[in-house]
């Protein structure tokens, strides 16, 4: 879990109008702007180099940039992204994803991929089938990862919105699963910290390092990874999750 570099965007005025399965409201703009500065700056304090991406109104869900691409020691992947109004958002990650990469593959149609339903767990990939993630597109990330001798398992989902929603890993054998991931017969081996359905939300939490982000006001989950031996800090991810968004969504991690 150790990462040198991080990629993240900044959030447009467009943001408060992003696509949403929530009933939470809608995201105050400024609010959004200084939880995001927090985020960037926890990242910072995890010892990274923050690579900061300008805003792109004409994409109002672009500061999840995760979704764009999976990013490995050895190559990328740019994604095909489910959602038809944020499937450009990847042309504007492949330059930059070209300043750092040298071998880059790319899921085509009829697959697509967002990277919020990938989880890489040491030479593991979980793939999950959602509502942005179809069969096609799954099959060609497993092809193309099975190249460089990683294994890939496609978990085909029934009620979390991305399959990270849901779970993470924090290296050491150890993942953090919530719902439907808890009994789930593909995570077995891994020695579990098992979130509640009332802190559901902190199932997607980061390890950056030595540290793990967690999003605030979830004090079991807290406890549960702290106890685990993980130093955390916890950031205030109201604005985004109204937006579906969680602590993974936001950045590239490599």
């Amino acid at each position: 879990m150790n990462f040198s570099n991080v990629i993240v965007k900044t959030p447009g005025k467009s943001y408060t109008q992003g696509l949403t399965t929530s009933s939470l409201g809608t995201p105050d703009y400024e609010k959004t702007l200084k939880q995001h500065a927090e985020y960037v700056d926890a990242l910072q304090q995890c010892g990274v180099k923050v690579t900061m991406l300008p805003l792109s109104e004409d994409f109002p869900d672009a500061t999840f940039v995760e979704d764009t691409a999976v990013l490995t020691e050895e190559f990328a992947v740019i994604t095909h992204p489910g959602a038809t109004s944020r499937n450009g958002e990847k042309d504007l990650m492949i330059p930059v994803i070209r300043g750092f990469y040298q071998t880059i593959h790319y899921i085509g149609s009829p697959g697509t991929l967002d990277g919020g339903d990938v989880l890489q767990a040491e030479d593991q990939f979980y793939i999950g089938i959602s509502d942005r993630t179809n069969e096609a597109g799954a099959r060609q990330f497993k092809a193309i990862v099975e190249q460089f001798d990683y294994q890939a398992i496609i978990v085909p989902l029934k009620a979390f919105f991305h399959l990270k929603t849901g779970i993470a890993y924090l290296g050491d054998n150890r993942m953090v699963v919530a719902g439907e991931f808890i009994d789930r017969p593909d995570f077995a081996s891994y020695d579990k910290l098992i979130i509640s359905d009332r802190e559901e939300y902190a199932a997607n939490c980061i390890r950056i390092n030595d540290t793990v982000i967690i999003p605030d006001g979830y004090p079991e989950a807290r406890h549960k990874i702290e106890a685990a031996g993980y130093p955390t800090i916890a950031l205030d991810m109201s604005e985004f999750q109204k937006q579906d968004g969680g602590l993974s969504c936001l950045s590239l991690r490599f």
